[in-house]
C-alpha cells in the first residue's frame, strides 16, 4: 500500500504541478518582458528558472508550516497570497507601462536614446527580482495536501514528492516561455520598437486582473 500511494501522489504532484503551470500568470509576464528587453533565450530561461524556483518553495513551505499548525488554516492563509499576488502583478505591471511610456515619450522628443538616460532609468536590473519577489508571493496550495499526504510515508518519500511537484512546474514554465519568447521576438512593427516595455507593462497588467478576478 505505501508504494502505491507513493505512486499516486508522485503523480499528482506531476500532473498538479504542470497544470496550475499552464496559467497565463506563470508564463505571459516573462514572455512579455523578454520582448520588451531583449533577453535571450539563455537569459529569459534562468529568469523563469529563478521566479520558478521562487513559486515552488514558498508553496513547499506553506505546506510544511501547515504540518505544524494545520491545513485549513495554511490553506486560508495561501488563498489570501495568491489574491494579494495579482494585485501585485496589476501594480507591477502598471508601473512598468508607465515607465515604457515615458521611456517611449523621450525617444521621440529627442530622437535617439541618452545613454546617460538609460543607465539610470532603465529598469532592466530590477525586473528579475521583482519578478522573484512576486513569485515567491505567489504560492500553490494545492501542494499542501500533498505533502500532508506524504508525511506519513517518511522523509525521503516527501522529498520526492516535493522535488517532483518543483520539476513540474519549473519544466512547464520554462517549455511555455522559451518558445513563446521566440515567437514574440519574431514580430516586427515600429510601434513595438518605440512602445514595446508601455505594452509588456499593459499585458502583464492585464494578467494579473485576470488572476484576481478568476482567481486562476
Amino acid at each position: 500500500m505505501p508504494d502505491g500511494l507513493f505512486s499516486l501522489l508522485a503523480l499528482g504532484a506531476v500532473t498538479i504541478g504542470s497544470l496550475h503551470s499552464l496559467a497565463p500568470d506563470h508564463w505571459v509576464p516573462f514572455v512579455a518582458l523578454a520582448r520588451a528587453q531583449r533577453w535571450n533565450a539563455a537569459r529569459t530561461a534562468r529568469i523563469t528558472m529563478l521566479c520558478g524556483f521562487g513559486h515552488v518553495t514558498v508553496s513547499v513551505l506553506l505546506g510544511l508550516l501547515g504540518l505544524a499548525f494545520g491545513v485549513q488554516l495554511l490553506q486560508t492563509f495561501g488563498r489570501r497570497m495568491e489574491v494579494a499576488a495579482g494585485l501585485l502583478l496589476i501594480a507591477f505591471g502598471f508601473i512598468y507601462s508607465i515607465w515604457g511610456l515615458h521611456r517611449a515619450a523621450g525617444t521621440r522628443l529627442h530622437g535617439h536614446h541618452h545613454a546617460h538616460y538609460d543607465h539610470v532609468h532603465e529598469p532592466a536590473s530590477m525586473t528579475a527580482w521583482t519578478l522573484f519577489l512576486l513569485f515567491s508571493a505567489d504560492p500553490c496550495v494545492a501542494v499542501i495536501p500533498l505533502l500532508f499526504a506524504a508525511a506519513p510515508l517518511g522523509v525521503a518519500e516527501t522529498v520526492a514528492i516535493v522535488a517532483l511537484y518543483e520539476v513540474a512546474t519549473i519544466g512547464t514554465m520554462v517549455m511555455l516561455v522559451v518558445p513563446a519568447r521566440a515567437a514574440a521576438h519574431a514580430l516586427h512593427a515600429p510601434w513595438l520598437s518605440r512602445y514595446g516595455d508601455a505594452t509588456a507593462g499593459g499585458v502583464i497588467a492585464c494578467v494579473g486582473l485576470a488572476v484576481a478576478g478568476l482567481g486562476w
